[in-house]
């Protein structure tokens, strides 16, 4: 009987502190699993659930952080919680690899990415020359599907798109030949052709060299046609393990069907795109302050209106276009939604939407009144009513300031309420994006990456805006997180008259919270109009493109699309 490259046996993960007292916080309550050799499984559930913490566990990366680890951690024969530091430093890069969620950050900056590669792989090889481990480093970026992979070699993780970067730390992983690879949401905040390519990507690999994967996402759309069998877990417990089809066909825990039944449908219209969650309670929306102002805009009504817009980069004779002859209108209480791969300018247009950026040409109308060349004075009262959720919650959230100190700064630089109403009102939106109010004083890195963007939309929401561009407010958050702010965005559109432009490159997502879609390639709107008509019968090859490579739950409708895409 062939020995699992991976034995987990009644693991328990303890964090020092928090709010569990002396004891700490239990992240991981007595989880055990196998993986034999070649095998893939998945590890799901929401934020929180310790899913990221075992794929640390698995190769020791919390020693030395005072948390407390018991239990047995076998990858290859070797056990990892007992392993000195000299034998751990081979197996982490050597066996085994692990490609980290936030590929931006995983990427030194000031190196490039050969460089990077290559230095990985003379720790594993140190007779390696440098010439040999830079030929290894164009040779894995090649295998990963990089472009001119010897002159990109040359590159620094800022050139590369978000996409580019996520293979880029799968080559990283590749360099040593690896016999698993733990993969923590490799496809989190991608579109979704990019998903697919780096999803037969790990297919492929897996195929070629036989490795085992270990794939760790919120996302069961991406670990159906990926895996072989399904963990789910729920506060640091398993609560259902099997074959991939048996779970997602006919799962046994009602957590399981919980996550089921809230992933969103592509192939669904208005409120059945997302179903609702018995377990999950609606969220509250409280009403306008009386602070805001009269002469709400009357449903229907044109609220912005672009024509034409450009946006250029670069210094002259090096220019860049982003955006070109866009033009769009929304109404009041509408929401449009804007998809397209990374690079199709949706985020540019977004951002020029709120005038964060200036066009280089076209114009901008915000109730019939021109926006696109105001000053930063006049533009002032404009502000509070044109509000932007971020796509990246860490980095748009000051680390030295409270969660409830931001959220309640655009407040205080309103000027109309006192000290202990903005308090209040602070408290409110957290409540209202399902955080705890008590939580106000906590600070950011306390908080999983699904928290801190429900900060980012809470923080949006404090001036009463009439205008929400949302720019992948939910690329980050597990499927029921989803599903709650899917049904906020619709609760504030209904009651509060809010309008959005909603950015994601998730299709069903976008299917659930919109009512016109436009589809952006290369800088302009290849398609617009009803998302039932777009969505049911797209008529630009690309729309039609797009819509093939979204995930879906049948494994057997996930191998077949692989096949298809392997032959186009």
């Amino acid at each position: 009987m062939t020995a699992p490259l991976v034995e987990v046996e009644d693991l328990t993960i303890t964090f020092p502190g928090g709010d569990g007292g002396a004891g700490g916080v239990r992240a991981v309550d007595g989880l055990s699993f196998r993986l034999p050799p070649g095998r893939a499984l998945g590890i799901v559930g929401e934020s929180g659930s310790g899913k990221s913490t075992v794929a640390a566990a698995l190769l020791d990366l919390h020693r030395g952080t005072g948390a407390q680890v018991g239990g047995t951690v076998r990858v290859d024969g070797l056990d990892v919680l007992a392993a000195p530091e000299p034998r751990l430093r081979r197996l982490r890069g050597g066996t085994a690899a692990m490609v980290f969620q936030d590929p931006l950050s995983s990427l030194d900056p000031y190196y490039a990415i050969g460089d990077q590669i290559a230095e990985v792989y003379r720790v594993h090889r140190p007779d390696a020359s440098r010439r040999a481990a830079r030929a290894r480093a164009v040779e894995v970026l090649d295998r990963v599907g990089i472009a001119d992979a010897a002159r990109r070699a040359r590159a620094r993780p800022h050139e590369f798109s978000g996409g580019m970067r996520q293979r880029a730390l799968i080559a990283m992983a590749l360099a040593c030949a690896p016999r698993l690879l733990i993969a923590d949401e490799p496809t989190t905040a991608l579109d979704v052709t990019v998903q697919a390519q780096i999803l037969d990507l790990l297919h492929d690999l897996r195929a070629e060299t036989g490795m085992g994967l270990i794939l760790v996402t919120h996302d069961l759309g991406v670990v159906a046609g990926s895996v072989d069998e399904l963990l789910v877990m729920r506060a640091g417990r398993a609560v259902e393990h099997g074959p991939v089809g048996e779970v997602l066909s006919a799962p046994t825990a009602p957590y399981t069907k919980e996550l089921l039944a809230a992933v969103p449908r592509v192939d669904a219209a208005g409120p059945a795109a997302v179903r609702e969650l018995s377990a999950v309670p609606a969220p509250r929306v409280p009403a306008r302050p009386a602070a805001a102002p009269d002469g709400a805009p009357v449903p229907g009504e044109v609220l912005l209106e672009a024509a034409g817009l450009r946006r250029e980069f670069g210094r002259r004779g090096a220019r860049t276009t982003a955006v070109d002859d866009v033009s769009l209108t929304v109404r009041a209480g509408e929401s449009l939604g804007l998809v397209g791969e990374s690079g199709s300018g949706k985020t540019t247009v977004g951002r020029m939407l709120v005038r964060l950026l200036d066009p280089t040409s076209g114009t901008l109308n915000y109730r019939g009144r021109p926006i696109g060349a105001l000053g930063e004075r006049e533009l002032r009262p404009v502000r509070s009513e044109l509000q932007m959720v971020f796509q990246d919650p860490v980095s748009s959230l000051n680390p030295r300031r409270t969660i409830g100190e931001s959220v309640a700064d655009p407040l205080r630089a309103a000027g109309v309420l006192d000290d202990a109403a903005i308090v209040r009102r602070a408290r409110e939106l957290l409540d209202r994006v399902g955080l705890d109010p008590a939580w106000y004083h906590r600070y950011p890195h306390e908080f999983s990456g699904g928290q801190r963007q429900r900060v980012g939309i809470a923080r949006a929401l404090a001036p009463s805006p009439r205008l929400l561009v949302c720019d992948e407010p939910v690329s980050a958050l597990d499927v029921t997180t989803q599903a709650q702010v899917i049904e906020l965005l619709a609760e504030l559109r209904r009651d509060l008259g809010l309008s959005l432009v909603f950015i994601a490159h998730d299709l069903a997502v976008v299917r659930a919270v919109s009512d016109r879609v436009a589809v952006m390639r290369a800088g302009r709107i290849v398609e617009e109009g009803p998302v039932d008509r777009v969505y049911d019968h797209p008529a630009h090859p690309y729309t039609r493109g797009l819509l093939a490579a979204v995930p879906v739950l049948d494994p057997q409708v996930a191998a077949d699309r692989r096949a298809l895409r392997a032959v186009a």
